[in-house]
């Protein structure tokens, strides 16, 4: 129970001290705080619409952030989940207006398993096999893998094999029977999908099931916390890296399905509002916990769409949702880095305590 009091108020002390201080900031700006923060509430829950939309918002954010909680939870840092994010969403979308002969429950599952595949295979083959055996850093190999996935995906609707006739950079319309219903005619204009709210409830469900009571989670976070004794308990750390990284692709990939089957329908320019990225920031403001992850994700979808409310009512510009989420992170690093400090200070202070004894 203190474990779990622990790991709930770190992250919530940290979003209040992040809040507070963006308050003083918008404050020392000119603007009532009250006013901006309450546009800001307002823009996310003020309303039906507003609802539908900053659970929207949340649902790529939040799988993303399942699949990073994964790979940060075995010791390895995904920083690549936007570009596996692109290339499993041009993928379904590709298999979405192919194969139309398909019954419609079926076209969308094949269009959900071709993206995790993909997501998986671009997210843990390369990066996973050179950090398994040449022992080359994930960071680097999974971000440019990241630029790659994002150029290829651009290149297929600018002119590519998968660009719609005429100059618009995008592709064709997934089939109407692959598309995500809409929750009911109120909440139509929010894009809000139940069969999209569903998956990413069970998809959250299923990476803490996977982590926490499976004997591959046990060796996962194992080889997490400690690759030299989960090598000497006779752990196959190269195996697992691989199966994290690709785990940690699964999920994003499964972000960019769910994002073109239930709101764009189709491959647009700049469809993404980086979504990989902020995603880090989720995992890390949930301590990697699936669960938490849910809840990270809807507030960070709060901030997307209740921030362009604000700009709108307050006229602060809504970058300050950035500041926040910058605030979030440097808080979030301190809380751990603190304790950290207080230790190396005891435990130099104890030595010297024993020197001038001695």
């Amino acid at each position: 129970m203190k474990a779990l009091r622990s790991t709930i108020l770190g992250p919530v002390v940290a979003t209040l001290l992040a809040m507070v201080i963006g308050g003083i900031l918008v404050s020392a700006m000119g603007y009532n705080p009250f006013v901006v923060y309450g546009s800001l509430v307002s823009g996310a829950f003020g309303n039906a619409i507003s609802v539908g939309n900053t659970i929207t918002a949340s649902i790529p954010l939040i799988l993303c952030g399942l699949g990073i909680a994964i790979a940060f939870q075995s010791g390895l840092f995904n920083i690549g989940a936007d570009g596996q994010y692109w290339v499993s969403a041009a993928a379904s979308v590709w298999v979405g207006y192919h194969f139309t002969g398909l019954p419609g429950w079926l076209h969308i599952i094949f269009c959900l398993v071709v993206g995790m595949l993909v997501g998986a295979i671009w997210g843990g083959i390369i990066p996973g096999l050179t950090k398994a055996y040449v022992g080359s850093s994930e960071v680097i190999t999974t971000m440019m893998l990241s630029y790659i996935g994002i150029l290829l995906a651009r290149y297929l609707i600018e002119g590519g094999p998968m660009q719609q006739k005429g100059f618009n950079p995008e592709s064709p319309q997934i089939a109407q029977n692959t598309q995500l219903p809409y929750f009911n005619q109120t909440l139509m204009q929010s894009q809000l999908s139940l069969v999209a709210v569903a998956i990413t409830i069970l998809a959250a469900v299923a990476a803490w099931f996977l982590l926490y009571k499976t004997t591959m989670g046990y060796q996962l976070r194992a080889v997490g916390f400690n690759q030299r004794a989960a090598r000497y308990a006779g752990m196959r750390v190269t195996l697992f890296t691989i199966i994290a990284l690709c785990l940690s692709g699964l999920f994003a990939g499964l972000a960019g399905a769910v994002q073109m089957l239930g709101v764009d329908h189709q491959l647009l320019d700049g469809f993404s509002s980086n979504y990989g990225y902020t995603a880090i920031v989720v995992a890390l403001l949930a301590r990697n916990n699936p669960f938490g992850v849910l809840l990270a994700g809807l507030f960070f979808g709060a901030l997307t769409t209740g921030g362009q409310n604000m700009q709108i009512v307050s006229n602060v510009p809504a970058a300050l949702t950035d500041v926040l989420q910058g605030l979030i992170i440097f808080f979030v690093a301190c809380e751990r880095i603190i304790p950290q400090i207080i230790q190396w200070y005891r435990r130099r202070r104890s030595l010297h305590s024993s020197v001038a004894a001695s």
